[in-house]
């Protein structure tokens, strides 16, 4: 297996990053666009679809789909590939799933595309890792936000409750019984 990992690494001098920075979400798929595995392969994107087509039995649309004239342009403005307008492509790209990376090595017959594919599929993997951390951090984060949420509304009740128990009772004032020698209204003994 060292042998294997070592004819990876020697052929190939990609880092695992660059692979995963062309692996796009379309469809609510992880998929790569044929121009850049032809880059990676070091084959031409014609001669990638036409490997492809020659073999469309063996790319199923779970494997590959064709990108709308919509989703082309979206990527287009994402990612700055280059418009038909400027001598850019004339066809709208392929995306390839994983699966049908992993079937592309063995259309296109190379030991560079049997080698990259390994590489590829690496990717995809390490991606799906990726990304089922971020959602289980995701979910942590949420539960503490409805948790310091709902603590918020306790500590709220708590307060408001305290500040009822010091606040005086609104109660009239006593009204004093008995004689006072201070009133001068005229009812104090006197005679009128």
């Amino acid at each position: 297996m060292a042998k294997k990992e070592t004819q990876i690494k020697n052929l190939i001098p990609l880092s695992d990053e660059l692979i995963e920075r062309r692996i796009y979400l379309i469809r609510g798929h992880k998929a790569m666009l044929d121009s850049d595995l032809a880059e990676l392969y070091q084959v031409e994107t014609k001669a990638l679809n036409r490997a492809m087509k020659r073999n469309a039995d063996r790319f199923p649309d779970e494997f590959m789909f064709h990108l709308t004239p919509d989703e082309a342009e979206s990527l287009r403005y994402q990612i700055g590939t280059s418009n038909a307008a400027r001598g850019g492509r004339r066809y709208g790209p392929y995306a390839f799933t994983e699966h049908g990376v992993a079937m592309l090595s063995s259309v296109l017959r190379s030991k560079r595309a049997v080698l990259m594919s390994i590489l590829i599929v690496n990717g995809f993997v390490r991606l799906r890792g990726i990304l089922a951390t971020h959602r289980d951090l995701a979910q942590a984060i949420e539960d503490l936000r409805r948790k310091q949420a709902e603590q918020g509304e306790q500590i709220t009740a708590i307060i408001e409750t305290i500040n009822q128990l010091l606040l005086p009772e609104s109660v009239p004032p006593k009204r004093q019984i008995g004689f006072t020698a201070d009133k001068d209204d005229g009812e104090a003994g006197g005679d009128q």
